[in-house]
């Protein structure tokens, strides 16, 4: 019987490395996390639990007891206990408390009462839909001394933005459980007001941030106190007004 030729067996030899390797490769990529996929602009999802969704959290009339009613966000200070929020959902301050990353009924970073607001006058006096921004500082709820942005981090605050910027909106509906997340571009509804095209931000997400590129640019309110509809939400514009209040309140906190 001839030999069989070198070759022939090399051959088979690198066949059956290559389809061990792919046997392998089969395997692993079954253990491999999949990177969550991000819903296409203007298509309103569950939030993932990342660390920009940490940073935002339902406001209760009380306890998790009371239902949630309106979305705040932790943004950066001084003293590392800020949030903001649209300034209608101030209105009971002594009563509110805020808590971040709030998911299926549960404060994973604890429950924080409000200590001090930040709303402009022309808010307070004729609630002017151009002044629904607001901020105020908060400590926690059972007396200790953490910061909350220690705790979750917080968004910078950014102003000047281009009239059609995209955004990225983080909030809860007072049916959810969960936040929603929806990005858009945005137009100028007018000088002042800001708008997007986003499903299902009903009730309950008035004071969400909007987020350009990480960076708070805007809350839900405004405009008929963020919209009439629930696929049509509006934000004031960042002016010098917003900016001053965060920095009051920002250089201020303590």
């Amino acid at each position: 019987m001839l030999p069989r030729p070198a070759h022939r067996a090399r051959t088979r030899q690198a066949s059956r490395i290559l389809l061990a390797l792919a046997a392998m490769a089969a395997l692993v990529s079954v253990d491999l996390p999949v990177a969550a996929a991000v819903p296409p602009l203007g298509v309103t999802a569950e939030a993932g639990s990342d660390q920009a969704a940490n940073r935002v959290g339902a406001l209760f009339a009380g306890s998790l007891d009371d239902g949630h009613f309106c979305t705040a966000a932790v943004v950066r200070s001084d003293d590392r206990n800020v949030i903001a929020t649209a300034a209608h959902c101030l209105d009971n301050p002594d009563t509110t408390v805020f808590a971040p990353g709030y998911r299926d009924g549960k404060a994973p970073y604890g429950l924080w009462k409000l200590t001090d607001v930040y709303v402009a006058p022309g808010w307070t006096d004729g609630r002017d839909p151009d002044e629904d921004i607001a901020f105020a500082t908060v400590a926690p709820a059972d007396g200790g001394t953490k910061r909350i942005q220690d705790t979750v981090g917080g968004f910078p605050v950014a102003t000047e933005q281009p009239d059609d910027v995209t955004v990225t909106i983080l909030g809860y509906p007072s049916e959810d459980e969960v936040p929603l997340r929806c990005a858009n571009a945005t137009s100028l509804f007018s000088e002042t007001q800001r708008r997007i095209d986003c499903p299902d931000l009903s009730g309950g997400t008035s004071g969400s941030p909007w987020l350009a590129d990480g960076a708070l640019a805007g809350v839900l309110g405004g405009y008929e106190g963020g919209g009439s509809v629930p696929e049509v939400s509006y934000s004031a514009v960042m002016g010098d007004q917003a900016l001053e209040l965060y920095r009051e309140a920002a250089v201020s906190a303590g």
